[in-house]
C-alpha cells in the first residue's frame, strides 16, 4: 500500500480514529495496530505476512531465551541463531538470484530462478537483529510478545523506515498516548513536505529525464546526462526523504515520534559528515552493529581503514543483490578511509565549500553505480558525460533545471527559518490549517505527474 495514494487515505481515515478509541484499552489497541499492520503490508501480496509474522515469533523466542541463559557461550549461540536466522531471510530473498545468476555465469548453466523480494525486508529485519543484538549486550530487556509485535510491524515505518530502535519505540507503547499532547500540525507539516517531495520533485525528475538518460545515456547529450546525474541525485533523496516525512507524520498523528532520517545532507563538508545527514538511522545501525563491532577505529590506523571499507561494502550490498551496489559502497568506503587518512577536516569557509562541492560530486558518482542497471550502462553514463557535448538537449527544461535547484537550494533553507514556518502554520485556527492543507495538497495534486511510482527504497 503506497502512502500518496487514495487507498491508503481510506485506509488511515479508518485506522485514526478506532486506534484513538482503543487507546485506553491497550489490550484492544494492541492487536487492532497489529491487525492494521498486517493489512498494511499484505496489501501488495499477502503471502508474505507470514514472513512477517515468523520473523516476529522466532526473534520475540530467541530474545527472550539470550535474556534468561546464564553462561556466556549459551548466549552467544542463540544470540548467532537469531542474527543467523535474520541473515538468512535476508540472504535468501535478497541474493538467491544475484547467487544463481552469478554461478550460471561462470558455469554456463541455467539454475536461475524468480525469487521475489518482500517488500521492506531488510528495514524489518535490521529492526529485529538490533533488538536481539541489544538484548544480548544486556542494554535491552525483552518486551512482551504483543508489544515486540506491534514494535517491529508497526505500519508507518514497516516497508521503507526509518529504522526504528527498539529503546526509541518500546517505551512508547508501554502505555496509552495522550492525544492532548499530539502535534498535529507539526505531523501535517511533514506528511505535506513529503508529499511535495515525492509527487512533485521525485516523480517529476524520474518522469521527464533521469529514466531517459540511464535507459539509453548514448541517445543524450553530455548535457543531458550531466543534468540526469544531478537529476538522480534529488530524485533519490526527495523520494527517501519525502517517504520517511510522511511516516514520521503518520506515526505522530498516531501518537508516537520516530527518529529524523534526513538532515540536509547536500550541504554536507565531507563524506563523513554525508553518512552523518543521509539515511541517519541505517547509518547508526551500521555503526552500532558493524563497524564498532568490527572494531572500529580502536585497533589502529590499517584496521581502521578496513573496518570502514567492509563496512560501507556490505553496507552497499543491503541496498541490493548486484555489483554495483558493491561498488557504490566502495566508492563511499574509499572515500571516508581517504578522509580519515588525510586527517581532512574543513575551517576555513572558502574550504568548507570546497568540501561541499567535492562531497556532492563523489556522492553523485556513487549515485551513477547505485541507477544503473549494470556495469556496462553505468560505463555508459560516465563516457557519455565527456563525449557529447554542444548536441541538442531537449530533456533540460525549466521545469526540470528548477525541480533540481529547489531540491537542492532547499537544503541550505536554515533550520530557524523553517521553525518559523512552522510555528506560523500553527497559530492559524483549525479551519486556516485545514484550508491549508487541502489547498497544498490540490497543487501537489496538480503539478505532479499522473499516477504514482513506488518509493525507490520499496525494493530494499
Amino acid at each position: 500500500m503506497l502512502f500518496p495514494t487514495v487507498t491508503f487515505a481510506v485506509f488511515f481515515l479508518i485506522v485514526l480514529p478506532v486506534s484513538w478509541s482503543l487507546m485506553r484499552h491497550q489490550r484492544a489497541w494492541r492487536p487492532f495496530i497489529l491487525l492494521a499492520s498486517f493489512v498494511f503490508y499484505g496489501w501488495w501480496d499477502w503471502r508474505f505476512v507470514f514472513l512477517l509474522a515468523a520473523s516476529i515469533v522466532v526473534n520475540q523466542v530467541l530474545a527472550v531465551a539470550i535474556h534468561r541463559a546464564e553462561p556466556v557461550p549459551v548466549r552467544k549461540a542463540l544470540l548467532a541463531l537469531a542474527v543467523a536466522f535474520d541473515l538468512g531471510i535476508l540472504a535468501y530473498f535478497k541474493y538467491a538470484n544475484f547467487f544463481l545468476s552469478s554461478v550460471d555465469n561462470v558455469l554456463g548453466t541455467s539454475w536461475l530462478t524468480n525469487v521475489t523480494l518482500p517488500v521492506g525486508v531488510s528495514f524489518y529485519t535490521f529492526m529485529a537483529i538490533s533488538y536481539v543484538v541489544d538484548t544480548y549486550r544486556r542494554e535491552l530487556v525483552p518486551a512482551p510478545p504483543m508489544r515486540f509485535a506491534v514494535f517491529q510491524a508497526f505500519f508507518p515505518h514497516l516497508v521503507a523506515g526509518p529504522i526504528v530502535r527498539a529503546s526509541e519505540l518500546l517505551p512508547q507503547l508501554e502505555s496509552p498516548r495522550d492525544p492532548r499532547r499530539v502535534d498535529t500540525s507539526r505531523a501535517f507539516f511533514l506528511i505535506v513536505s513529503g508529499l511535495f517531495l515525492k509527487v512533485v520533485i521525485a516523480n517529476h525528475l524520474a518522469t521527464h529525464v533521469v529514466d531517459d538518460v540511464f535507459a539509453a545515456p548514448n541517445r543524450h547529450s553530455s548535457l543531458e546526462v550531466l543534468v540526469g546525474v544531478y537529476g538522480y541525485a534529488v530524485q533519490i533523496f526527495a523520494d527517501f526523504c519525502g517517504y520517511t516525512n510522511i511516516a514520521i507524520g503518520v506515526a505522530l498523528l498516531l501518537g508516537f515520534e520516530f527518529p529524523q532520517n534526513f538532515a540536509s545532507p547536500y550541504t554536507a563538508v565531507s563524506l563523513q559528515d554525508f553518512w552523518r545527514r543521509w539515511h541517519m538511522t541505517l547509518s547508526r545501525w551500521l555503526r552500532d552493529y558493524l563497524y564498532i563491532p568490527l572494531g572500529g577505529n580502536r585497533k589502529g590506523r590499517l584496521l581502521t581503514y578496513r573496518n570502514l571499507l567492509l563496512t560501507m561494502l556490505l553496507g552497499g550490498l543491503w541496498h541490493g543483490a548486484a555489483w554495483t551496489f558493491v561498488v557504490w559502497g566502495g566508492i563511499h568506503g574509499l572515500g571516508l578511509a581517504v578522509e580519515r587518512a588525510t586527517g581532512w577536516r574543513p575551517h576555513t569557509r572558502a574550504q568548507q565549500w570546497l568540501g561541499r562541492l567535492v562531497t556532492f560530486h563523489v556522492v553523485c558518482l556513487g549515485w551513477i553505480f547505485f541507477r544503473a542497471d549494470s556495469f556496462s550502462r553505468a560505463g555508459d553514463v560516465i563516457a557519455r558525460l565527456f563525449d557529447a557535448w554542444g548536441r541538442p538537449s531537449p530533456l533540460v527544461t525549466t521545469s526540470v533545471v528548477l525541480a533540481i535547484l529547489v531540491g537542492i537550494a532547499g537544503q541550505y533553507v536554515r533550520p530557524t527559518a523553517l521553525t518559523r514556518l512552522l510555528a506560523g502554520f500553527q497559530r492559524l485556527s483549525v479551519v486556516a490549517q485545514a484550508a491549508s492543507v487541502a489547498v497544498a495538497l490540490t497543487l501537489i495534486n496538480t503539478l505532479g505527474p499522473t499516477g504514482v511510482a513506488p518509493f525507490i527504497y520499496f525494493r530494499f
